[in-house]
């Protein structure tokens, strides 16, 4: 198992480097020149090449790489033209909201996902499995800006069941930041009032990234199901007369979660990169925004250093999929581990 973990360790470093070379490359072929469109289309060549000194676009390539290197290894992403702060200081400031969003979304999926997966599976071609795959099929065609626009015309326009877009009332104060996330700092300090108001701002941008991430793992799930419950091991356990209760929860669904499982992986290793539609609908000031505006404003130190972040939340999510993979069938670990 330590060696099945140093391999995947390993792995995680060489991915992450490997990025880290490619998007570093990939800056160099940018068809506009992002120093100009800092200065702005009335700048003379002569702010323009002050600026390539300032940040060292004028040094050979080789120069610029070992620099780039260097401030990777010391955690230096550089300084964010459109905020004039350090990239890191960026991340940091927007990712938890990203974090925290993405992971109520992920426990809506899972919660309802999989037993909507199951139940389909094992009551198959029944009214409940047509259900559930309409409902799939709802979750992974439906326009995500669609879904929260609507949710938004109902719930707080109409009804005035949840409060406004964004992440707290405008009349609250925010609990002092250690996390970045407020649930989690609001219940460090003990404010329930606005551990309260926060958590009814996020119901509707989680639900509707639930609801995207719901889709896959409940077709997942059903699939796997139907795969397993047609194998000979579970009819075995039929006739020793188990009861059918015993047989899915013992024998079938424990199998059925390896691939279940990495659709969760991928699923929110997806949501960890900033779904922008829906932080720009509801007003959630999170990675996807924040890279959103990099991106149009080629503000090429925020694009390296959130390029490098998706690439280590994806990787460390493989990581524990590959973990749990290793706990649900210690065979997988073992034949990992031979190869």
């Amino acid at each position: 198992m330590g060696n099945y973990i140093l391999k995947r360790l390993v792995s995680l470093c060489i991915t992450v480097a490997g990025i880290a070379i490619v998007t570093f490359f990939l800056s160099l072929i940018v068809p506009i020149d992002p120093l100009a469109a800092i200065a702005g289309p009335q700048a003379d060549p002569e702010t323009v090449e002050r600026l390539r000194a300032v940040y060292g676009f004028d040094q050979p390539l080789h120069v610029q790489f070992f620099r780039y290197v260097e401030r990777l290894a010391h955690f230096d992403l550089g300084m964010s033209f459109q905020t004039g702060r350090p990239v890191l200081d960026d991340i940091i400031y927007f990712f938890p909201a990203t974090f925290e969003l993405a992971s109520i979304a992920m426990i809506i999926a899972i919660v309802f996902g999989i037993p909507l997966g199951v139940i389909s599976a094992v009551k198959r071609n029944s009214f409940l499995d047509q259900a559930a795959r309409v409902i799939s099929l709802i979750g992974v065609s439906m326009p995500v800006f669609w879904l929260g626009l609507v949710l938004l015309l109902i719930f707080y326009f109409k009804l005035s069941w949840l409060p406004e877009p964004g992440r707290l009332d405008i009349m609250l104060i925010e609990p002092p930041r250690i996390t970045g996330m407020l649930l989690i700092d609001s219940i460090i300090a003990g404010d329930w009032e606005v551990f309260q108001d926060a958590l009814m701002h996020s119901i509707m941008p989680a639900t509707v990234l639930g609801l995207f991430g719901l889709a896959g793992i409940a077709r997942i799930a059903r699939s796997s199901m139907l795969d397993v419950l047609s194998q000979e091991y579970v009819k075995t356990a039929r006739i020793k007369g188990l009861s059918e209760f015993w047989v899915i929860v013992r024998h079938a669904f424990p199998n059925a979660l390896v691939p279940t499982v990495t659709m969760i992986g991928l699923t929110y290793g997806g949501l960890l990169e900033g779904a922008v539609l829906t932080e720009t609908i509801f007003s959630w000031p999170g990675l996807g925004r924040y890279l959103t505006v990099a991106f149009l404003t080629l503000d090429l130190n925020a694009i390296v250093g959130g390029t490098m972040l998706v690439a280590i939340s994806y990787s460390l999510v493989n990581l524990l999929v590959d973990l749990l993979y290793a706990y649900l069938n210690p065979k997988i670990t073992l034949a990992k581990g031979e190869g």
